[in-house]
């Protein structure tokens, strides 16, 4: 992430996310400082880390951007924040859900790492967002089920 010239604090990185990034982010609540985009512009795909390892390379593989991915240490899932261009279809969910898998949809919310999140393994960048690309939900989709077809992981995500 580029050095912010006045301070990392809650409201700095929020307005890098805005400005730089183009992710409509709001610090909530102001005293804690988690800095979060309420789903519409932008959704998001979580998943278990090791698919999200496997998921990053095969669309590197392919001449993909993966765009932002940002994990949660703690919990060892990873979420790429995406374009909002998956339908809304029942049979998708189903079969996301049965892959651990969790796509965040209008009204949802994602929380972005800020200041302190790193340091405290709630929140941290595996790749940062420095513009305002977001790669295709389906190319996500994609990679998932390229993963799963060729029997990359389990379905509790582990190898």
């Amino acid at each position: 992430m580029h050095h912010i010239a006045y301070g990392d604090t809650p409201l700095s990185r929020s307005h890098y996310y805005r400005l730089v990034c183009d992710l409509p982010t709001i610090v909530e609540p102001l005293q804690i400082g988690r800095i979060i985009v309420r789903t519409g512009r932008v959704w998001a795909v979580a998943m278990p880390e090791p698919l999200g390892q496997r998921v990053e390379a095969w669309m590197s593989d392919q001449g993909y951007e993966a765009g932002p991915i940002l994990t949660h240490p703690r919990s060892r899932r990873w979420t790429f924040v995406v374009r909002p261009d998956l339908p809304d279809e029942v049979a998708l969910f189903a079969e996301m859900f049965r892959l651990n898998v969790s796509i965040v949809r209008d009204g949802g919310t994602i929380a972005l790492p800020g200041p302190a999140d790193s340091a405290a393994g709630f929140r941290a960048w595996i790749s940062p967002p420095v513009n305002a690309f977001r790669p295709s939900g389906r190319i996500v989709i994609d990679a998932t089920r390229a993963c799963r077809a060729n029997g990359a992981f389990s379905t509790d995500g582990c190898t």
